[in-house]
């Protein structure tokens, strides 16, 4: 029997997105991978350069957190990067839409994405489950590996600049770079007085007083984008 119109369209549909996103998704598991070595390398060849200048209590550290995370802690700041596993397309406002990259083919514009995560390393070593930590920086990569960056001081490949080149470990290096300049020169700030001022006795004698003050680097201030 001849197949009908709607479910052939059904049929071609699932096999075209199907096989798209899934390129996506390896290309971008592919380059978290290299993400992830990238990172350690970096960390190592950080730690060797600082070798005998910090107090040996100052750590510089990479941990691979899983498939799909990864950590470096440098000093009292902790970046952590993930992989989301789905696939994204953008709203039509994104200016990804105004590049010849995507208006020549838009399947060229499903990205998959990894993040970049600002913490303060106490808040995991001392468990505080309410601390807050901040998204500073989104790699995008598409079905052809090739990139963009959104982030906070990440210029070297913006969205206007999409299609121009593929990610790898000389693309990485930069973009992890400013990552970690810019979370060193985030400093944590003192908390409105207002916003502390009143405390009860269950904050100190339960058990998990640690997690019940939160702590963040900019806790009480807003956290712009402006250079997103």
């Amino acid at each position: 029997m001849e197949t009908q119109p709607i479910r052939k369209q059904i049929l071609d549909t699932i096999i075209r997105k199907s096989n798209l996103k899934q390129k996506v998704f390896d290309n971008t598991f592919s380059a978290f991978n290299l993400l992830k070595d990238t990172l350690f390398e970096l960390a190592s060849e950080l730690d060797d350069e600082l070798e005998g200048q910090l107090d040996r209590r100052v750590r510089l550290e990479y941990r691979d957190r899983g498939k799909f995370e990864a950590q470096v802690q440098v000093a009292d700041d902790l970046l952590l990067f993930q992989m989301h596993t789905d696939v994204f397309q953008f709203p039509t406002e994104h200016p990804i839409w105004q590049t010849a990259y995507v208006q020549d083919d838009p399947e060229n514009s499903y990205c998959g994405m990894i993040n970049i995560y600002n913490f303060l390393s106490d808040s995991f070593k001392f468990n505080r489950n309410a601390d807050e930590g901040y998204l500073i920086g989104r790699i995008f990569i598409n079905r052809g590996r090739c990139y963009f960056v959104e982030g906070k001081q990440q210029t070297t490949m913006r969205v206007a600049d999409f299609g121009r080149e593929e990610i790898d470990r000389e693309a990485l290096i930069p973009i992890l770079e400013s990552a970690i300049g810019f979370s060193l020169n985030f400093d944590l700030l003192t908390p409105p007085y207002e916003d502390n001022k009143r405390v009860t006795v269950d904050q100190f004698n339960t058990r998990l007083d640690n997690s019940k003050f939160v702590t963040g680097k900019r806790v009480g201030y807003e956290f712009d984008v402006e250079d997103v």
